[in-house]
C-alpha cells in the first residue's frame, strides 16, 4: 500500500469528522462489525418497509407559501397537481379567525393526501376542526407539535411543563380517536442542527427528547407502545452526504433499541422520518449554488430512508418567488421519477463505507445520549446550560474552520462575486405561538439559529457601504511571478468584499511608490515568487515603509521561519497564505477603512 502511496503514510489520508469519527479512504467487508438485516424488519437501519419507496413512496411536502385564505387554497390545490403528495403548510393564528372558511378548505383537501402540519401551539385548534369531518378516518400524516424544540428555539416556555403534558395527552387520546391514522408527537432537532450540532449530538438529542417525552406520558396514562405509533422524527440534513445519510439510519437502529428497553414490540419501533434540506448549509450570496447543495441534501435524504422531504427553495432567505418554490418540488421529482429511485430498495445498504459510518454513529450517538440521561436527562442538560454549551465549541470550531477556508463556502469565502446584486435577508416573522401569557414557567439559554456563511455575509454588506472597497497588490518582477499570488489575494480579498487591484509588473522602488501614490489606498499587499522577496522584496519593504509610514503592508507567502522576524520587523503586518484566517484579516481590513484617513 505505502508502496503506491510513494512513501507516504497510509495514516496520512485519513480525516476526522466534527462527530469524532476517523473516516478512512478504504473500507472493506471487515469494517462491517453488525448485521445488516433486511429491510423492514428489526433493527430497521435499512429501512421501515420491505420494499422500501416501491410500494411507500415518500412524499414531496414542500411548504406551500400564503398571503390569505384564497391564496392557501389556490397554492395548495396547484402544488398537488404538480407532483406535490403531501399537505404543508405553516399554521397562522389568522386563519382560525376565519373557522369556518378554514374548516370548509381542510373538508374539500382533506383525504387528497396526507397532512404535514408542524403545529406550534395550535395543534389542539387544528385538530378540532379535521375531527368535525365525516371523512376523518381517511385523514394520515402528521400535525404534530414538540414543546422542547419551542424552549430551546426561544429559552422560554410560558406554560407550565406539567400542566402541557396534562392538556397534550388528553389531545394525543383524542385525536387518536377521531383520527387514528394521524401522528401527533413530533422529535424536532432543527434547533441543535442550525446551532451547529453534529450528527452525533443530533441523534442523541433525539433519543433524549423521545424518552423525555416517553416518561412524561407514561406517568399520564399513555403508554410506550401507544406513544411510539404517535412519534414522527425530523432532521435536517447538511452537506456531509455519506454523513448524513448514516444519520438517518443509525436513528432508526437507536430508537430500535429505545422501543426495545420500553418493551415496545418489534413490529412496531420503526421510526418515520421527516427530512428538510438544511438552512445551515444555504448562503445569501451567489444564491443559485443553494439549488446545488439542496439537491445533494435532497438525495442524501432518499438514500438514508425518509417519509416526508421538504427541500428549500435556493432563495428562500431574500423571499421565495413561484420559479424558485416550482425548482424546489421538481428536484424531488427528478430524483423520483428520473433517477428512479422509487423503484429501489435501499440502494445504500451493504455499502462497506456506509454501513461502518452507521455503526459508529450509533455506537458514538449511544455513548452521547448515556451522557445527557446520567446528567440527569434532556430538561436537566439544557437548564445547566451544558448541551447549549457543547454545541456552541463545535460551532465555533465550524466557523474557524470556515475562516481559514478550510471547510470552502461557494460563493461566500471562495469564488466570491463581488458584482453580485446583494439582496436584503428576508425577515421571516416566526411568532412564537405556545400561549398568550407574559409569564415565563421555564427559562434556559437558548440556541440562536443561525448560517455557516452569515460572517463572510456581514463582511459582505460592510464592504458595500465603505467609500472605498479596494486593497492594492503591488506585484513585483514579471508576470510569470506574481501572477498566482495575486491571483490568489484577489480571490481571498473579495470574499470579504474587498476589491483587489493590481499594479503591472514593478521592479523598482520609484515604480512602487508611484503605484501607491497614485491608487492612494490604506492597504496593500507584496505579491511575487519567493526568490523575488529574498532577492529583493525584504529592501523594497524597508525603503516603501520609511517613504510611507502610515501604509499597512502584507505579504503574499509564508517566508522561512528564519526570515520571517525580518519581514516583521520592516513592516510586514501579516503573512496571508492557505490557512490565513480569512475572516480575520478581511474584518480588521474593512474596520480601519472605517476608521478613515489616509497614507
Amino acid at each position: 500500500m505505502e508502496d503506491s502511496l510513494k512513501g507516504k503514510k497510509f495514516e496520512t489520508l485519513m480525516k476526522n469528522t466534527y462527530e469524532n469519527i476517523v473516516l478512512k479512504p478504504l473500507y472493506s467487508e471487515t469494517d462491517i462489525t453488525a448485521e445488516i438485516g433486511y429491510p423492514g424488519v428489526a433493527d430497521y437501519r435499512r429501512g421501515i418497509h420491505s420494499l422500501g419507496y416501491h410500494s411507500n413512496p415518500w412524499k414531496v411536502a414542500q411548504k406551500v407559501s400564503y398571503q390569505t385564505m384564497g391564496d392557501l387554497k389556490g397554492n395548495l390545490l396547484n402544488a398537488l397537481k404538480r407532483g406535490q403528495t403531501a399537505l404543508s403548510f405553516k399554521l397562522k393564528k389568522e386563519l382560525f379567525e376565519e373557522a369556518d372558511q378554514f374548516e370548509k378548505l381542510l373538508f374539500e383537501i382533506m383525504g387528497k393526501a396526507s397532512f404535514a402540519i408542524e403545529a406550534d401551539g395550535l395543534q389542539k385548534s387544528f385538530l378540532s376542526l379535521l375531527q368535525n369531518g365525516n371523512e376523518s378516518s381517511v385523514v394520515t400524516g402528521y400535525v404534530a407539535e414538540d414543546p422542547m424544540a419551542a424552549l430551546v428555539k426561544s429559552g422560554t416556555l410560558p406554560f407550565a411543563i406539567d400542566n402541557y403534558f396534562n392538556s397534550w395527552v388528553k389531545t394525543i387520546k383524542d385525536s387518536h380517536q377521531f383520527l387514528p391514522n394521524l401522528k401527533t408527537v413530533l422529535i424536532d432537532t432543527t434547533p441543535y442542527h442550525n446551532g451547529g450540532a453534529n450528527a452525533v449530538q443530533e441523534l442523541a438529542v433525539a433519543l433524549a427528547t423521545g424518552v423525555f417525552y416517553l416518561e412524561e406520558l407514561k406517568v399520564r396514562g399513555l403508554a410506550p407502545e401507544e406513544l411510539f405509533k404517535k412519534i414522527i422524527f425530523k432532521f435536517q440534513i447538511g452537506s456531509n452526504f455519506f454523513m448524513e445519510l448514516a444519520k438517518l439510519r443509525a436513528a432508526r437502529v437507536l430508537w430500535d433499541k429505545i422501543g426495545e428497553a420500553y418493551g415496545v414490540p418489534a413490529e412496531k419501533r420503526g421510526m418515520e422520518i421527516i427530512a428538510e434540506t438544511s438552512n445551515f448549509t444555504k448562503t445569501l450570496t451567489d444564491p443559485h449554488v443553494n439549488i446545488l447543495r439542496s439537491g445533494n441534501e435532497a438525495f442524501a435524504a432518499i438514500l438514508g430512508g425518509v417519509q416526508y422531504l421538504q427541500v428549500h427553495a435556493f432563495n428562500e432567505l431574500e423571499g421565495i418567488t413561484p420559479l424558485a418554490e416550482r425548482l424546489a418540488r421538481n428536484t424531488q421529482l427528478i430524483l423520483k421519477q428520473e433517477t428512479f429511485l422509487q423503484d429501489i430498495v435501499d440502494p445504500a445498504g451493504g455499502s462497506w463505507y456506509i454501513e461502518s459510518l452507521t455503526n459508529e454513529l450509533v455506537n458514538n450517538s449511544w455513548e452521547y445520549f448515556l451522557t445527557i440521561d446520567e446528567k440527569g436527562g434532556l430538561m436537566q442538560v439544557l437548564e445547566a446550560n451544558w448541551l447549549q454549551s457543547e454545541i456552541a465549541t463545535l460551532l465555533n470550531k465550524r466557523h474557524q474552520d470556515t475562516f481559514t477556508r478550510k471547510q470552502s463556502i461557494v460563493g461566500t469565502n471562495v469564488y466570491a462575486n463581488l458584482n453580485e446584486s446583494l439582496q436584503s435577508l428576508f425577515k421571516n416573522e416566526d411568532k412564537f405561538l405556545y400561549g398568550e401569557e407574559q409569564q415565563s414557567f421555564h427559562s434556559i439559554q437558548p440556541i440562536v439559529m443561525q448560517r455557516l456563511s452569515e460572517p463572510f455575509e456581514n463582511l459582505r454588506q460592510s464592504a458595500r457601504q465603505l467609500d472605498n472597497n479596494q486593497v492594492g497588490l503591488v506585484c513585483l518582477g514579471e508576470l510569470k511571478e506574481y501572477k498566482a499570488r495575486a491571483d490568489f489575494m484577489i480571490g481571498f480579498l473579495s470574499a470579504g468584499g474587498l476589491l483587489g487591484v493590481k499594479s503591472q509588473g514593478l521592479k523598482a522602488l520609484l515604480d512602487a511608490h508611484a503605484f501607491i501614490v497614485e491608487s492612494n489606498l490604506k492597504h496593500y499587499v507584496l505579491c511575487s515568487s519567493n526568490e523575488n522577496y529574498n532577492n529583493f522584496g525584504l529592501e523594497l519593504l524597508k525603503q516603501l515603509k520609511k517613504e510611507l509610514p502610515k501604509v499597512h503592508f502584507y505579504l503574499a507567502g509564508l517566508p522561512e521561519k528564519e526570515t520571517q522576524v525580518q519581514w516583521l520587523e520592516a513592516g510586514i503586518r501579516d503573512f496571508v497564505h492557505l490557512k490565513t484566517n480569512c475572516y480575520a484579516i478581511n474584518s480588521s481590513i474593512i474596520d480601519e477603512i472605517k476608521g478613515g484617513g489616509t497614507p
